[in-house]
């Protein structure tokens, strides 16, 4: 298959996978209130006639963040997904909504497709603290404890005071002292 393919069909079963399954991100990143124009594909990179505007009240996507972290945090995590994947068709420089997918993705164990939203959100992020603390946690998910640790501790360097990063990092340092079989 080619690119655009496998990344469309991608987001098919994404969407799929989300409507029957069940971070929170901070702001900060611009968004549009317009859907990009031209060839748009889910996980892809090319985004014709993208704009940014700062100076706006309303972004298309804000009403899809806000209900998609309240669906995250609630724990109905395909709900979260399906939300925070409108938000990214509607807005898709929207950071925010590309690592609240990752999240959710981690959550239902699509971890392809988490890898693929995370590295869209590094892209419009860059090196936050939350980028680094979800990445990590999404490598706790996997089992691979030495990239969650080293992910965390890139977000404890950024944010030493964080309280989310410092328990991410007391979660990993138990489930490395308390392996079950």
């Amino acid at each position: 298959m080619t690119g655009k393919i496998r990344l469309a069909a991608a987001a098919g079963v994404l969407i799929m996978l989300l409507a029957g399954c069940q971070t929170d991100p901070s702001d900060g990143v611009v968004r549009t209130n317009e859907p990009a124009k031209g060839d748009y594909t889910a996980f892809g990179d090319t985004f014709d006639g993208l704009k940014t505007i700062s100076d706006v009240d309303y972004y298309s996507s804000d009403q899809a963040v806000t209900e998609a972290k309240t669906q995250f945090r609630s724990e109905n995590y395909g709900n979260a997904g399906a939300l925070f994947y409108k938000a990214t068709r509607l807005a898709p420089n929207d950071g925010v909504a590309w690592l609240g997918l990752a999240a959710s993705c981690d959550r239902i164990r699509r971890f392809d497709l988490a890898d693929m939203a995370y590295a869209r959100a590094y892209r419009l992020l860059g090196a936050t603290p939350e980028y680094y603390n979800n990445l990590g946690y999404s490598y706790l998910l996997r089992g691979k404890l030495q990239e969650a640790r080293r992910n965390f501790l890139k977000a404890y360097e950024l944010a030493p005071k964080d309280p989310t990063v410092a328990n991410n990092l007391k979660l990993l340092s138990s489930s490395v002292e308390n392996i079950e079989r």
